[in-house]
């Protein structure tokens, strides 16, 4: 991000289901962080999918948003200069820039299907990653005009054997060789969808976000997404990746998880206790106690943040749990 440069922060659910106090916590810290310095901040619906992401769970994150006191400046249903701000309105967008990288010869048909990425002979990194070795690069025209007649083509997009490295605004010097940590990555389903990472970097650069805070589980993904911005020419922004909240036995949140959904929350908690909760849970607090979104943002700095992941009070699923006082 250029130094000098007003904060633009945004906040980029996928409304696949009501809002998780983990969604809640990306929110906050997203939020603070841009207003904490006089930035505004930008909603982005990121309902790739629309199947998975029907408009009324758009509509309860919205009403969520606002019952916590987490404004925004433009975007969701409130609109703004740069929509649309739903990714399903977005497809016409994503194709202008995806054919610009076909036509520079960056793109490829792959034609593996997720069984085959997934066989026991394809390369895997030690986290379980599947390393895509390229075999569909190297197709020749008639190759791939047989494999056509079977089988829809995916996107792929060449990467280079060379480090990617950005400073991250709480863990510090992050570095990665796109072709040893991935291979060429999918920038188009073989559905016709646009991937993700092509998606999440249009929108931010047209949307003029310098600044994506979002979870530690992103952390990889953005060389790759590093690597679009400078293949688009687009100025790349700073990024904070935010350590996971987990449950008390050291598991994800999950949307699935409905005790501590949004629904659930809101019976139990008012906005004040649960922002208290959530600040003290990020070192913002030394205790939990009862306050307000306005009332964090001068307590507010990455320094205070702390880096491993955070395990949740048992407290949170139980119905006469203590509350903050």
């Amino acid at each position: 991000m250029e130094q000098g440069k007003a904060v633009v922060g945004r906040f980029a659910p996928s409304p696949s289901g009501r809002m998780h106090l983990g969604n809640v916590f990306c929110a906050l810290i997203a939020w603070l962080s841009a207003r904490s310095c006089g930035g505004r901040v930008v909603l982005r619906q990121e309902d790739l999918d629309p199947e998975r992401c029907p408009r009324r769970y758009a509509d309860l994150l919205e009403d969520d948003l606002r019952w916590l006191g987490l404004d925004w400046d433009e975007g969701g249903s409130a609109g703004g200069p740069h929509g649309p701000y739903f990714q399903s309105e977005r497809t016409a967008i994503y194709l202008q820039y995806y054919e610009c990288l076909k036509a520079r010869g960056l793109v490829y048909p792959c034609f593996c299907s997720r069984a085959e990425l997934h066989a026991a002979q394809a390369p895997h990194l030690a986290d379980g990653t599947v390393l895509y070795s390229g075999r569909c690069r190297s197709l020749s025209p008639a190759e791939r005009q047989a494999l056509a007649q079977k089988r829809k083509p995916a996107g792929r997009l060449i990467v280079p054997d060379e480090e990617i490295a950005f400073d991250d605004l709480l863990y510090g010097r992050y570095r990665e060789n796109l072709a040893a940590a991935c291979g060429d990555f999918l920038v188009r389903r073989s559905d016709g969808v646009f991937a993700y990472q092509l998606a999440v970097v249009v929108d931010d650069a047209l949307m003029g976000v310098n600044q994506v805070v979002r979870g530690r589980d992103l952390l990889s993904s953005t060389p790759r997404q590093i690597y679009l911005y400078r293949l688009l020419g687009f100025p790349e922004p700073s990024f904070g990746h935010i350590p996971l909240l987990l449950a008390p036995d050291g598991t994800r949140l999950s949307k699935r998880d409905r005790a501590l959904d949004l629904g659930a929350l809101r019976a139990r908690f008012s906005p004040r206790e649960l922002l208290g909760l959530l600040a003290w849970s990020g070192g913002l607090l030394p205790q939990p106690r009862l306050v307000s979104a306005q009332e964090l943002i001068p307590l507010f700095s990455w320094s205070r943040l702390p880096r491993e992941d955070i395990r949740l009070p048992r407290s949170l699923w139980e119905e006469d749990g203590a509350k903050t006082g």
